[in-house]
């Protein structure tokens, strides 16, 4: 018998995966984007963390089908700024909001006895906040 997840877990899912989608769409476009004297490392990190939230989204929306949930296709808003500076700065705030959803995600599907969906987003948990340190440190933060 397949496990069902609470209506409030699969929509916290959900708001994960449109983030998933939004950030790596962000990311790819600012490594097309970005353009300085310190832009060939940075693009390239902006382009390894896009590949990297791709695959989150994949493995999110895979849960999601588990339990006969159809992941949306909708990403949330992509913040374009033009700056290096500004792109990291919205890049931490977005993974920073990540970090608080996941949290959340990670406390429901405890409540509700949901092992895998809870080893699953501690596992994205780990990646999201390297991902928050790489850009806060970028910044020199």
């Amino acid at each position: 018998m397949v496990q069902k997840a609470s209506t409030t877990l699969t929509d916290l899912m959900q708001k994960a995966v449109a983030r998933e989608i939004q950030v790596s769409v962000q990311y790819m476009w600012q490594h097309v984007m970005a353009k300085g004297l310190e832009s060939a490392e940075i693009a390239d990190t902006f382009e390894d963390v896009a590949i990297a939230e791709m695959k989150h989204a994949e493995k999110i929306a895979e849960r999601l089908f588990y339990f006969d949930v159809v992941p949306t296709t909708k990403p949330a808003p992509i913040k374009i700024v033009s700056s290096l500076k500004e792109m990291l700065e919205a890049d931490a705030v977005a993974e920073e909001e990540a970090i608080d959803l996941y949290k959340e995600i990670i406390k429901q599907a405890a409540s509700e006895g949901d092992s895998t969906t809870r080893l699953l987003f501690e596992e994205i948990l780990a990646d999201e906040e390297s991902h928050h340190d790489t850009f806060t440190t970028l910044l020199g933060k």
